[in-house]
């Protein structure tokens, strides 16, 4: 293995986790972590405008997959340049990297025909640890090294579980879009039952789903955390200000008036199905059962709104 392309930030960190960082020739726009990449190509670029609102930016994105489009553009000429061994993309969402479609016809097409695919799916906390080894594999690491490198992560894990389990259960909604409003999904819900939570809307290893406010009021949970996909803090605590300014309702909930609304890093930490996913279910400990945990996570990795 001599050279690695990697279009979605979660397989950049998996790899560099797996020591192998320096193998990386190119990279997607968005893969800004480890931070020493600035010297590594990027070869995509979105053809929106991300500096939008997220209701603007939820326009943009259905217009252009109405029309069969990639959110997406990819530098074909720089990545024939490369000749990667191996591309890392993924097939989750068409939002939030280069389609798998799009990645397969590229690579037939332009790249040489030894060149191998590696797709990342997951949709559990334990599918993201299963990709962690299906990219060592693809590496030829061996199993030994690379079950040394996941069980402290498991552990981690599981030392959060056993802890939260001896306290009553919080509930808990994660919103992952803010306009319209969207349910996180995926390996969300699970991360949350482990941080000693219940998340009313999401459905574990299923899709995020469009919701309304009058599901929000109906369960009137005790937590509420923001985490837009690609935002950082202080982008989702401009939206979620201008959320409240627009719809005074909000502030007869009981996540309000209690003071338990909460503003994550979503793009650096839950949208990203890698080994940061531990960090990012600390982070939830942290919110959830305060009296339990303190990683140090807050501030760098999430806020309380109101403070």
């Amino acid at each position: 293995m001599r050279k690695i392309v990697t279009l979605i930030p979660s397989a950049t960190e998996i790899v560099a986790f797996l020591g192998k960082k320096d193998l990386i020739v190119g990279r997607s726009h968005e893969c800004d972590y480890p931070k020493d990449l600035n010297k590594i190509i990027k070869l995509t670029s979105p053809k929106i405008k991300v500096e939008g609102t997220s209701r603007e930016i939820h326009k943009q994105i259905n217009t252009i997959l109405e029309n069969s489009l990639s959110v997406y553009k990819v530098d074909i000429k720089e990545l024939k340049k490369l000749e990667p061994d191996l591309v890392i993309t993924q097939a989750h969402c068409e939002v939030c990297a280069v389609s798998l479609t799009e990645v397969e016809e590229i690579v037939n097409k332009h790249l040489n025909e030894k060149t191998r695919i590696i797709s990342l799916q997951p949709n559990t906390l334990g599918e993201v640890f299963d990709d962690i080894k299906k990219v060592a594999k693809g590496l030829n690491l061996d199993l030994i090294t690379t079950e040394s490198l996941i069980k402290p992560l498991e552990q981690r894990v599981k030392n959060i579980q056993i802890k939260s389990s001896k306290k009553k259960k919080r509930t808990v909604a994660c919103i992952e879009w803010i306009e319209p409003l969207m349910a996180a999904g995926n390996w969300i819900p699970e991360m949350v039952k482990i941080s000693g939570g219940e998340d009313i809307f999401g459905k574990s290893g299923k899709d995020s789903h469009w919701i309304n406010f009058e599901e929000i009021k109906s369960y009137d949970p005790e937590i509420i955390i923001f985490l837009p996909c690609g935002y950082n803090i202080e982008k989702t605590k401009d939206e979620v200000e201008n959320l409240l300014i627009k719809e005074s309702k909000w502030n007869n909930l009981k996540a309000f008036k209690d003071k338990e609304f909460f503003v994550v890093d979503g793009n650096q930490f839950f949208n990203r199905p890698g080994p940061r996913l531990v960090e990012s279910l600390e982070i939830f400990a942290e919110i959830i059962h305060p009296s339990l945990f303190n990683f140090n996570h807050q501030k760098s990795g999430w806020i309380n709104f109101f403070k």
